[in-house]
């Protein structure tokens, strides 16, 4: 065989290769994503049920796993997916729409995470009593505490204090459900939230937008002129990020403010993507930080950046570049951050454990205290933003090379 035809081969091979870590195909990201979901949901069996686990509670870390796995079912079909987030949300439902170990007093925003499985799940079977708990966490809304201009505070517990995490934590179910039970008083309310903290939080210079703000500045973690946290932690900006992703396939197209909240979506992943490691594909920790002694390439706030600029590209709020880069981020977690055991079973590694400001540890959001919260492997909120980032690079890929 002609030598040079072997080198030619050889380096042929080599440049696929390459380019299949690039820009995973649809099929590929599928793929990946089915791996991972069949590995979790091995490992957790029934441990995510009420009843099942003395520990498990209705939180919003299993609420983002299971909508990953539904996400899933409905793109590829397979029932065993649904089954299992049916499984999983009826243990605590009971028949009157009660939500077993939900609290509504403690004004959680994470506790309405979940809300969105039981919007799905009520428009797949009309069983009220998904109504019911989709209206006992509305409910919690309509009392709410709230800044003096009608944000809603993260937590009781944090008084007068905005995060970015609570959007996604809050308002794709909000804006689902004003959609689907015809309340659109409620659409202003969800765009304001938007709009507000992201007000409160973008810093000019970068683009990017700091983890949370004190409406009285008196945190300790606040600066005193802003009211903001001092740094920009990937996994919230990722919260915020997919939760405008999401809310906009249910604020209505004609809304006053709908084009206002898509300038501030574009804006901000704009300014994410221009912070994506090059060699890599990923981002660090502590996003704008990445040559930093400490900071690492984080799995949960890569996968929510993927996730996002693959939906707003397919959606067509963002340009083809937008999916080029999920695209490549979606292959570095694939690189770098997946383990793979003896039996084939799945990991996804380098996932922040978790992160947030204040409380009885007075968490002061400086750069060292996000780089030294745990970092581990499977965790929930990280897996489950993999398997959503992982449909939406197949629906994204699979979009984008259809003739148009």
């Amino acid at each position: 065989m002609n030598r040079n035809f072997v080198l030619c081969a050889a380096f042929l091979t080599v440049a696929l290769l390459v380019a299949s870590l690039q820009q995973p195909a649809a099929a590929d990201a599928l793929s990946a994503a089915e791996k991972m979901a069949a590995s979790e949901m091995q490992r957790r069996g029934d441990t995510l049920a009420y009843g099942k686990n003395p520990k498990a509670r209705w939180v919003y870390e299993t609420g983002v796993f299971l909508e990953g796995i539904e996400r899933l079912g409905l793109r590829t079909g397979n029932r065993k997916y649904l089954e299992f987030v049916k499984d999983a949300v009826d243990s605590f439902i009971d028949s009157d729409g009660g939500v077993r170990t939900y609290k509504l007093d403690e004004y959680n925003l994470d506790s309405l995470r979940s809300g969105t499985l039981l919007l799905h799940l009520y428009r797949q079977t009309k069983e009220e009593k998904y109504r019911k708990a989709a209206d006992l966490l509305v409910k919690q809304l309509e009392t709410h505490p709230r800044t003096g201009e009608g944000g809603f505070w993260h937590k009781k517990i944090y008084p007068y204090q905005m995060w970015l995490d609570g959007i996604y934590m809050a308002e794709p179910f909000y804006a689902e459900y004003c959609r689907m039970f015809d309340r659109p008083d409620g659409f202003s309310d969800i765009a304001n939230q938007i709009i507000w903290i992201e007000a409160h939080t973008r810093d000019s210079r970068t683009g990017l937008l700091y983890h949370g703000w004190d409406e009285k500045k008196a945190q300790e973690w606040a600066d005193p002129a802003t009211g903001c946290s001092p740094n920009f932690w990937g996994r919230a900006m990722g919260w915020y990020v997919m939760g405008i992703a999401d809310v906009l396939d249910f604020l209505p197209a004609a809304h006053p403010r709908r084009n206002e909240i898509l300038s501030i979506f574009q804006r901000t992943t704009q300014a994410i993507a221009k912070y994506q490691d090059a060699e890599s594909g990923l981002w660090y920790q502590v996003v704008d930080q990445g040559s930093r002694n400490g900071n690492y390439l984080e799995a949960s706030g890569s996968s929510m950046f993927v996730y996002a600029l693959a939906k707003g590209a397919r959606k067509g709020y963002l340009g083809k570049e937008s999916l080029s880069a999920a695209e490549k981020g979606y292959a570095g977690i694939l690189r770098q951050l997946i383990k793979t055991d003896p039996d084939g079973s799945v990991h996804l590694t380098g996932i922040c454990s978790v992160a947030g400001l204040g409380g009885p540890t007075q968490r002061n959001g400086s750069f060292e205290y996000y780089i030294g919260e745990p970092v581990v492997a499977d965790d929930l909120k990280g897996v489950g933003a993999f398997l959503l980032a992982g449909v939406e690079v197949a629906q994204a890929t699979a979009a984008s090379s259809q003739p148009k």
